[in-house]
């Protein structure tokens, strides 16, 4: 997959204040009020910043954190796992494959079939219905 690069001024024009903040400084939004966490409509889930496909609504579950909750991406291609440090924890940040925006984090606590819940902010993400 190319990788679209941008300049921190180009990040800037293209998303609001909030997004730059979570997708490009790695930030988080409060749990229970992104516009995703309770969302039930079925359709694509597309990243912010470069327009990926990268959840189902199919994938889509109530994790009662707060936060939209995956249990799988559409595709492994289409994101991009690296070690998280920040906080004194160890976590591992999910990040869009293409544009390495900030997506959220992915934990073993998940339901069936995969055992993992991707917790997203509602920020970095776009939607768009069947």
């Amino acid at each position: 997959m190319e990788k679209i690069k941008r300049t921190d001024e180009e990040w800037k024009k293209l998303l609001t204040p909030e997004q730059y903040r979570i997708l490009r400084r790695k930030g988080t939004e409060a749990p229970f009020c992104g516009v995703f966490y309770d969302h039930k409509k079925a359709g694509t889930y597309f990243c912010a910043g470069c327009g990926l496909p990268l959840f189902s609504s199919g994938a889509k579950f109530d994790s009662g954190t707060g936060w939209p909750s995956f249990f799988e991406p559409i595709s492994e291609e289409n994101v991009a796992i690296h070690t998280d440090l920040s906080h004194g924890m160890m976590r591992s940040e999910v990040v869009c494959a293409r544009c390495d925006s900030h997506m959220g984090h992915v934990f073993n606590d998940g339901p069936p079939p995969t055992g993992l819940r991707y917790c997203l902010n509602s920020e970095s993400l776009t939607f768009v219905p069947d």
